[in-house]
């Protein structure tokens, strides 16, 4: 695959996972709208990672890692990073039952709708840099 190609696979992995978020929440599984809020960001972050260092992006769940090491890390606003930040543990604690119970009386309907309006826009925003 081109670089280009790889660029492309992720942003459609990103997207396809955006979809699926808004299952997750037309659905009421409210848990795994924030696991694959996550996703889509680690899938944007790993295209814009591959468009900028043309080369394949290390296998982490983490997203500050990934734009520190992409080199676009200083390209967030304070505003993105503190959301890449809140975002970064939904991947984990999505998983485990020890965190489930907790995650879920914080992933409310209305915080789920800015969790996926804020992930929209930041994955818009990857977009555009690419």
């Amino acid at each position: 695959m081109t670089k280009d190609e790889k660029v492309k696979h992720w942003i459609e992995l990103s997207d396809y996972d955006f979809e699926t978020a808004i299952a997750m929440f037309n659905t009421g599984r409210y848990l795994y709208v924030g696991f694959m809020c996550h996703q889509v960001i680690e899938k944007i972050f790993k295209a814009l990672y591959t468009k900028l260092k043309d080369e394949t992006p290390p296998y982490t769940h983490k997203l500050i890692y990934l734009a520190q090491n992409g080199s676009f890390y200083d390209l967030l606003s304070e505003e993105r990073i503190n959301f890449v930040l809140e975002v970064e543990p939904l991947n984990i604690e999505a998983r485990y039952t020890e965190y489930k119970e907790r995650l879920l009386k914080r992933l409310t309907p209305s915080y789920c709708e800015t969790l996926i309006s804020k992930t929209k826009e930041l994955q818009q925003w990857i977009k555009e840099q690419i």
